[in-house]
């Protein structure tokens, strides 16, 4: 027991090392990780004293445990049975692919990097990018959802600026849960994305144990009351204007809700409209060739945002327009009805959409221009007010004592995009810009067809009146 072992150096560091190891898994590290627990659960107790609706627990959860509750929930295991039974697999092969559809879906939020990161870097993208405006009635629908309440943001999808904006404006008031399509998966985007709470989904994932567990982990969150928001669409709009949505989401939603359980869930509306998408030429290429293969890289977004950070820097005005966005009247689903009538629901929530849709100077003058053609600056002012004065006043979002400069600066924000172009002080599209006009003009074209229709109707009724009624 005394005898002498000798030991070649390397073999000696080697054991010292894993020693080392050992003790700090088993003694040190267990109380390292406690005490930063025990700091982080008080930092998050501040910060929900702050937020209207507070960072519920189900958010805050591991990422580990979450998946593990994930891949165990029975109606998971059934689809899990299901699918071993079709495919001709052992149990534990497709166990394994529903942990693996799990660990692709699910979060591994942070609420450090979610509000001493993204928030930060959303504002300062956000106002180097736009002027941002918002409806007068944002605030009150947002601050009228219970407490005891999930809501579930409903937006259209112009652009995937939609998420930095809403992000931004949201920030002082709760945390959001996106749906984010493939497109994100890419090192390290998606590593930070999914630390500030988003999930990512397969739009042309048609295997029913994915869907399955897809759905569960929508449903547990909601139950659990954490913020979401999703776009019914499905994808960007290559046309500037709404496109019929899809239920999948929805559906998720729709069928994992309890009428008769405390939380109820409340839908969002939110419409988003700009003077500049910025990926307006990819989109209207992809709408012309018929497919939506984007050929945007993500080194050409990486080399935008470095290049408006260092234009900002400098103090140049980096701004391309405006970006507003307004909330609808939301909806309960408690109250909405019958449940499974989630095609009505859906339509009625694209339909608030609809409603609130901004009114911006850049569509006002692409509406202007497509419908009247080459116009003079007098023209074309007079022309954008009539245009004005056929939409509600609560979706208009420029200065109407000021509509001078509102469509001189519109005009300008077109010429340097190159879509118009003045001779003699006539303002007209340059040639072969026309689609892309077009898509900024859809953007409103419900409101002019809308009233149209009503014109038309009101004209027949009339025409259709018994003499001297």
């Amino acid at each position: 027991m005394t005898q002498t072992v000798q030991l070649p150096l390397w073999l000696f560091v080697l054991i010292v090392l894993f020693a080392a190891v050992t003790a700090l898994s088993h003694f040190l590290l267990p109380s390292v990780r406690w005490f930063f627990r025990r700091r982080f659960e008080r930092a998050v107790a501040r910060l929900n004293q702050r937020l209207k609706r507070p960072i519920q627990p189900f958010k805050l959860a591991r990422r580990h445990d979450m998946i593990q509750r994930l891949i165990y929930d029975p109606e998971v295991s059934r689809e899990i049975a299901v699918y071993a039974e079709e495919n001709e697999v052992p149990e534990a092969v497709a166990f394994q692919k529903a942990q693996e559809y799990a660990r692709e879906i699910v979060p591994s939020f942070s609420a450090f990097a979610y509000f001493s990161f993204a928030m930060r870097v959303a504002k300062i993208l956000a106002e180097s990018v736009y002027r941002i405006r918002t409806a007068p009635q944002n605030d009150v629908v947002f601050a009228n959802i219970p407490d005891n309440s999930t809501a579930v943001f409903v937006m259209n999808h112009r652009s995937n600026m939609d998420y930095v904006l809403v992000t931004y404006l949201t920030s002082k008031t709760s945390t959001l849960s996106y749906a984010v399509g493939e497109w994100a998966r890419v090192w390290p985007l998606s590593s930070l994305i999914r630390l500030w709470g988003a999930y990512f989904i397969r739009r042309r994932s048609g295997g029913a144990l994915y869907r399955k567990v897809l759905s569960r982990y929508v449903q547990m969150a909601t139950n659990g009351g954490d913020t979401q928001a999703f776009y019914p669409e499905g994808g960007l709009s290559l046309t500037g204007a709404l496109q019929p949505p899809k239920v999948g989401l929805l559906s998720y939603l729709v069928d994992g809700f309890d009428p008769e359980g405390e939380r109820d869930l409340v839908f969002v509306p939110v419409a988003i409209n700009y003077d500049r998408v910025l990926e307006d030429r990819v989109l209207i290429a992809a709408h012309a060739r018929g497919d939506r293969r984007f050929g945007a890289r993500i080194s050409v977004v990486v080399k935008f945002i470095l290049r408006k950070f260092w234009q900002r820097l400098r103090g140049h005005d980096t701004r391309f327009g405006t970006a507003a966005v307004a909330f609808g009247d939301p909806i309960s689903l408690r109250g909405f009805g019958k449940a499974e009538n989630v095609e009505g629901l859906s339509a009625e929530l694209m339909k608030r959409i609809e409603t609130v849709m901004p009114v911006l100077g850049v569509p006002l003058v692409s509406t202007a221009l497509t419908d009247k053609g080459p116009l003079g600056v007098m023209e074309l002012e007079a022309a954008v007010a009539t245009l004005i004065a056929r939409v509600p006043a609560r979706s208009i979002a420029v200065d109407t004592d000021a509509l001078s400069r509102e469509v001189k600066r519109s005009c300008m924000h077109m010429q340097q995009h190159g879509l118009v172009e003045v001779r003699d002080g006539v303002w007209s599209i340059m040639a072969g810009q026309e689609d892309a006009v077009k898509f900024y003009a859809n953007s409103i074209a419900h409101y002019l067809r809308e009233r149209h229709n009503d014109a038309n109707a009101a004209a027949a009724k009339q025409l259709s009146a018994p003499a001297g009624s």
